[in-house]
């Protein structure tokens, strides 16, 4: 399995492949080979900023003679008009490599930003906020980064980390019992140690997990704040829970106050705003 590393990579690769093809026709026809420069990444939105260490990748793999000074790091709460950081070198390289760097930082610092605001929701409650699967293809590493920068914690990464019985998976298998039956033997016979959550949709369903045993946490999926309230209490710690499904920025703080370990959040990537920066030219301008 390729690292985090190589995962950034391959997608830093892919992203000046698609936006720089055989060349920016633009900077080349105008910027001299040898002129050098500065540019600043300036904060045009208030919120957290995420993205930082994979900016200087994203420089240092287009042209390493790029030197980046950072002001702000990863995880800082920034307003508008900050200047986070500033690089210097070739003017070419740094207009080639804007577009590509301001793309992964919008969407990751919007990502922070959301997050942020939803764990500062839950403060005092002892609920984690989870990301999930629902993730821009090819950017799940850095998207799952996001959200731990803003302060929330990461779900399985994908299908190889942890083991979820979801609806779908509970009805092909013939049920409940016979789902967490498999998931066991598959574990035994392949020297596995994966941790196994199940979803539930009602309270039949949440019995029946409950007299079977074998999982670690069980999903309560749609469960209304009363329900999931009184699935807590007959839960009574003995699985680790998690709220899903349908849960809001206004309906968050209600669930957590229902004693779940963790609410997972598809809103925290699928559908975030981007923080508004830019990439601008540090010169002085002279008057005409």
């Amino acid at each position: 399995m390729l690292s985090v590393e190589e995962l950034n990579n391959k997608l830093i690769a892919l992203s000046f492949a698609e936006d720089v093809g055989d060349g920016d026709h633009t900077t080349l026809c105008c910027i001299p080979e040898d002129a050098v420069g500065k540019s600043q990444l300036i904060v045009k939105e208030d919120g957290i900023l995420a993205g930082v260490e994979v900016a200087r990748e994203v420089f240092h793999f287009f042209d390493p003679t790029l030197k980046m000074t950072v002001f702000i790091h990863d995880g800082t709460a920034v307003r508008k008009g900050d200047v986070a950081f500033i690089v210097e070198g070739s003017i070419r390289s740094l207009l080639q490599t804007e577009r590509t760097m301001l793309n992964i930082m919008q969407r990751m610092s919007g990502i922070a930003t959301m997050t942020h605001k939803y764990v500062s929701l839950l403060e005092g409650t002892g609920t984690k906020v989870l990301d999930t699967r629902k993730t821009t293809p090819g950017m799940r590493m850095l998207e799952k980064t996001a959200v731990k920068i803003g302060g929330g914690v990461n779900h399985r990464v994908g299908l190889f980390d942890m083991i979820l019985l979801k609806d779908n998976h509970v009805d092909f298998a013939g049920g409940i019992e016979n789902a967490i039956d498999r998931c066991h033997d598959y574990l035994k016979q392949n020297g596995l140690d994966l941790k196994i959550e199940i979803e539930v949709r009602n309270f039949d369903e949440l019995e029946r997990v409950l007299q079977h045993g074998g999982v670690d946490r069980i999903m309560l999926d749609n469960f209304s704040v009363t329900d999931t309230k009184k699935a807590v209490e007959i839960i009574n710690h003995r699985f680790e829970t998690e709220s899903s499904g349908g849960i809001t920025f206004d309906t968050i703080r209600s669930y957590a106050e229902c004693g779940v370990d963790f609410i997972s959040v598809g809103a925290l990537t699928h559908s975030v705003k981007g923080l508004d920066m830019s990439f601008k030219a540090a010169i002085k301008r002279v008057s005409e």
